[in-house]
């Protein structure tokens, strides 16, 4: 759903009483049986129904590495004509929905689970719906008398109507929180008989294999109320895992998101606007610009004020994003706002960015094609007769784009990896590498870019995984292949922006093409100080004993990147040198003052003594803080 006039809609509700008697118990051992893939990337597969879902996990999500699959609102609801109708709540002890029946749904649940995907779930807990009628389920209810399955009139705030001003006003907090969002009549979600209708909901998906929760519309529950009904849920999948939650909370001037972090991370929107912003060039805004809007590992908050990484779930879109215009899009067909697959492919590069970029948990949208932004879901299956995906014909199947769901095992691959040697071409173009896992380049101009980069990947031939991956043998690829010099450097040369192809290169260590003589020269070596105590006005140098590190003159010393700002963050910086070497080295502060050379007082000489990592692997010397 949308939200009033100038934000979005927000939706929300559970309850109800008894629902652990209704739904069968999947035992500890099921789903315990498959071995789960990393969990940092999902996929919202939005309106798809169970046993769509069921065979998408076993065919495609499972073994392209996905870690869970988030799914619309279970519950019975609203039957009527438009898309938002599921998140209109109406019998929460009742799993018949638009989506499918309890049979499909626990179903669905067992084949993801044996996939080595974990679901998860979109709860609605703030309302109920607006309409008088008849639910998906058969059950008759009425908003005009507050009359539901397990609701009265008493369960409800009072009638009243949440303003436009409210939402940039902390002092209207009570309306966002007490009154009706967009009519649909409002829980008390703090009275003690409501709250045990949403436990008894959220214990018996939790019972049924569910491994974790999207709340929907979060920003209007109290947090209190939303702290009290997590506090009397168990926070232990069936798999032994942690529950995953999440929050869907707007960001405004009326609420403070970080007093939702007790219960989970929070859905990142600021990063869907930047995406938008950076790839869109809005404002002078571009892709080179996002370690100063965002933040960097370590550092997050940037310009913008991003939440920590632990504390987000990021996403280029989602259904409501898509089609207020607050985002970018790719299933919006309307013509009332700009669509990011028509002359151009960034919305494929800022899938590929957000995949490769180490910031939060990640989410793609996967979800239909629409002209009318209020229209329900397809009725056409998203398979053909012969069981084969209709890709970008009524759904859009985002999750089966090559370029982007081969970026998932790249997430896997570089998961705790940082950013180094991050370059720019043009403010359009950028490079980096994580660690020595991985290397991207992505190219939104409208002109190719022809660079030699440094990587920090051992030498060799790999797959672009933006075209392709290893053939079954691993002695080809699929797609292009890109060389991996000695030095650990790529001879690019990345098409424009708007043609036939996605202009990008991705590698990664899992991708590299066997056989072959891939002896290397040279392995990468990071050199950090985790606290130099700087002045304003001071950088922080590494020296050596070898050429690659300057011998020791102080005009050929290397410069780190600081990681942030202030007296005691980090500084880094990658330097490619032999393998199996004996190295010395130490760290220089200059700038403000004289040069200050620190001295480690553990070895006779002062210098810091280490030896460099065989090939194929790489190392990094933290020191800790700078020694004088």
């Amino acid at each position: 759903m949308k939200l009033t006039t100038k934000k979005w809609l927000s939706r929300v509700m559970l309850g109800a009483a008894c629902v652990m008697l209704l739904v069968p118990m999947l035992s500890v051992s099921s789903a315990q049986a498959a071995v789960l893939n990393p969990r940092g990337t999902s996929v919202q597969m939005f309106h798809w129904k169970w046993k769509d879902i069921a065979k998408e996990c076993t065919n495609w999500l499972g073994p392209q590495g996905f870690g869970a699959v988030q799914i619309s609102p279970p519950t019975a609801a609203m039957n009527g004509v438009n898309w938002y109708d599921i998140y209109q709540p109406v019998d929460y002890t009742s799993f018949t929905s638009k989506m499918g029946n309890l049979t499909e749904f626990q179903s669905m649940i067992t084949a993801c689970h044996n996939a080595g995907v974990r679901v998860y779930v979109d709860v609605v807990v703030n309302h109920l719906s607006a309409a008088t009628g008849t639910a998906t389920n058969g059950a008759s209810f009425s908003a005009s008398s507050l009359t539901y399955p397990r609701f009265s009139a008493s369960d409800f705030h009072a009638n009243c109507a949440i303003q436009d001003a409210d939402y940039g006003s902390p002092g209207n907090r009570n309306s966002i929180t007490n009154c009706r969002l967009v009519g649909l009549p409002d829980l008390n979600t703090g009275s003690a008989y409501v709250q045990t209708q949403i436990k008894n909901y959220l214990t018996s998906l939790i019972n049924m294999g569910v491994d974790g929760f999207r709340f929907d519309a979060a920003k209007h529950i109290a947090q209190a109320d939303l702290q009290a009904i997590y506090n009397g849920i168990g926070h232990t999948s069936l798999a032994g895992e942690s529950l995953w939650v999440t929050q869907e909370i707007i960001p405004d001037g009326n609420v403070d998101r970080n007093s939702y972090l007790s219960i989970g991370t929070v859905n990142e929107f600021k990063y869907a606007y930047a995406m938008k912003a950076m790839f869109r060039n809005e404002n002078g805004n571009s892709i080179s610009q996002i370690r100063a809007i965002m933040g960097t590992p370590g550092n997050w908050g940037g310009t913008w004020g991003f939440l920590s990484s632990a504390s987000a779930t990021a996403f280029v879109n989602n259904w409501d994003t898509e089609r207020s215009g607050d985002s970018m899009n790719v299933a919006n067909k309307t013509g009332a706002v700009p669509n990011d697959t028509v002359g151009s492919k960034r919305y494929d590069l800022a899938n590929i960015l957000m995949l490769a970029w180490p910031y939060g948990d990640v989410q793609l949208h996967s979800g239909f094609n629409f002209s009318n932004k209020d229209a329900d879901a397809p009725t056409a299956s998203p398979f053909d007769a012969s069981g084969n995906p209709k890709i970008n014909q009524d759904w859009d199947f985002v999750h089966r784009w090559s370029d982007i769901s081969n970026m998932v095992a790249f997430r896997n691959v570089s998961n705790g990896q940082g950013v180094d040697n991050f370059t720019t071409g043009t403010a359009n173009q950028i490079a980096f590498n994580r660690g020595a896992k991985g290397f991207v380049a992505l190219n939104n101009e409208f002109s190719a870019w022809n660079a030699t980069l440094q990587t920090l990947l051992p030498a060799g031939v790999y797959c672009n995984v933006v075209r392709g991956v290893l053939n079954a043998a691993k002695t080809d690829c699929t797609g292009e292949k890109i060389t991996v010099a000695a030095n650990g450097t790529v001879s690019l040369s990345i098409p424009a922006n708007g043609g036939s192809l996605v202009p990008a290169v991705a590698l990664h260590i899992n991708q590299k093409v066997q056989g072959g003589t891939n002896t290397c020269t040279s392995v990468p070596v990071t050199f950090r100080v985790s606290n130099a105590n700087t002045v304003f006005g001071q950088n922080v140098y590494v020296a050596g004993n070898r050429a690659e590190l300057g011998n020791w003159a102080p005009s050929s010393v290397n410069l780190l990147t600081i990681q942030g700002s202030g007296a005691n963050v980090p500084w880094s910086r990658t330097i490619q040198l032999p393998p199996s070497t004996a190295i010395q080295f130490k760290f220089m502060k200059s700038g403000a003052v004289a040069n200050v050379w620190e001295r480690n007082q553990a070895t006779a000489s002062g210098n810091r003594e280490a030896v460099t990592p065989a090939c194929g692997s790489s190392l990094v010397l933290d020191v800790g803080s700078f020694q004088f």
